[in-house]
């Protein structure tokens, strides 16, 4: 059996179905809650938590590495970045909301193209 979304091999009983679609779980999560950078309440969450803790040690190994890529290069298309990051854009437009959250970085529009750069 194959995702019909991703086309990778689902094992049999594994699949979902959603709107008539056999999915594997990740593309099911994906259509069910998909990543969303402006999201007040969770700006408002990841500033509150981060009163009580030191951000850099909430972030995971991808989050560090997009950081660490903004401050030596500047700002960038996502393309170019997930590229450079070796991951797929799906998983680096999560990475990014989850970053825009916590108000580590932004985009902007230059020359009609999308760049994702430091908040500051």
């Amino acid at each position: 059996m194959q995702c019909e979304k991703c086309k990778i091999d689902i094992a049999e009983g594994e699949g979902r179905q959603l709107h008539g679609q056999i999915l594997c779980e990740d593309c099911c999560m994906d259509l069910l809650s998909p990543a969303k950078a402006c999201e007040p309440w969770a700006v408002y969450s990841a500033k509150s938590f981060a009163k009580n803790q030191d951000y850099e040690s909430q972030l995971n190994p991808v989050q560090q590495q997009i950081l660490t890529v903004l401050q030596k290069e500047g700002p960038m298309e996502p393309g170019r970045l997930s590229a450079q990051l070796q991951i797929s854009e799906k998983v680096l437009e999560r990475e990014l909301a989850t970053l825009r959250h916590m108000e580590k970085i932004r985009a902007e529009l230059r020359d009609g193209k999308r760049l994702i750069r430091l908040w500051g």
